[in-house]
């Protein structure tokens, strides 16, 4: 007998931590905290620190809404409009790993794009309040973009199915909302000390980092792909 079968809530643990540790490594790498802090810093240079850290916690608060609201209506949404979960799987998964490929490539490409959407008009939060500009385009699309959206709408389609399911459903949400909760607060210390880390680590290693994350995501997406392609054949494979 195994050890997660004698204690249930070790085996909820175990799926939670799972659950966690997938999300957590696919949202990281797309919405990259560290590279957007960098480009936070230089588009909020020129405001005051409790300006910047306002923003900063404004902007992880409706990161946390868009992503949470991803995970648990985006999937009914597409259901309304009779879009399977396979297909879902595998478009999502198709779209983590384009991104990556892209990251994984030119990271440097990702970091001018994302600058350019957070400027206005070809000039840095020109707005009288800064604080106007907190959810778009700070939030939307700067640091939660398309990207981000589709891997929160793919991984709530991996979740476990069938009759009998519901512990196991319910903790392999909890474990994708923890994930969202640690890449919220991570954008919300990143974004509020990005003058420190600015100093401290540079454009240039933040770039080999970010590279580093888009490799693992990148083999995330193909497994999501992989899975959606599964759930495809094995009703073929089982008529035959």
């Amino acid at each position: 007998m195994h050890l997660t079968e004698t204690f249930p809530l070790l085996h909820a643990f175990t799926s939670v931590s799972g659950s966690f540790l997938f999300a957590l490594s696919a949202l990281i790498p797309i919405a990259d905290p560290l590279g957007s802090c960098l480009i936070f810093y230089q588009v909020t240079e020129e405001r005051e620190d409790a300006e910047r850290k306002l923003l900063a916690r404004k902007i992880a608060i409706y990161a946390f809404v868009i992503l949470a609201f991803s995970i648990f209506i985006g999937e009914f949404v597409l259901r309304f409009f009779g879009i399977s979960i396979n297909a879902v799987r595998i478009a999502g998964g198709l779209v983590i790993a384009v991104r990556a490929w892209t990251l994984l490539n030119a990271p440097e490409q990702n970091a001018d794009r994302k600058q350019k959407e957070a400027e206005q008009g070809g000039r840095t939060m020109a707005l009288p309040n800064g604080l106007d500009a907190a959810f778009f385009p700070l939030t939307m699309p700067f640091t939660i973009g398309p990207g981000c959206i589709a891997v929160a709408i793919a991984l709530s389609s991996v979740r476990p199915t069938g009759a009998g399911n519901g512990a196991a459903i319910f903790s392999f949400y909890n474990g994708l909302i923890l994930a969202v909760v640690v890449v919220c607060l991570t954008i919300f210390i990143t974004y509020t000390f990005c003058d420190k880390i600015m100093k401290v680590l540079g454009k240039s290693r933040a770039r080999i980092l970010s590279r580093m994350a888009a490799l693992i995501l990148l083999c995330i997406g193909v497994q999501i792909v992989g899975t959606g392609i599964q759930g495809f054949l094995i009703p073929i494979f089982q008529q035959h």
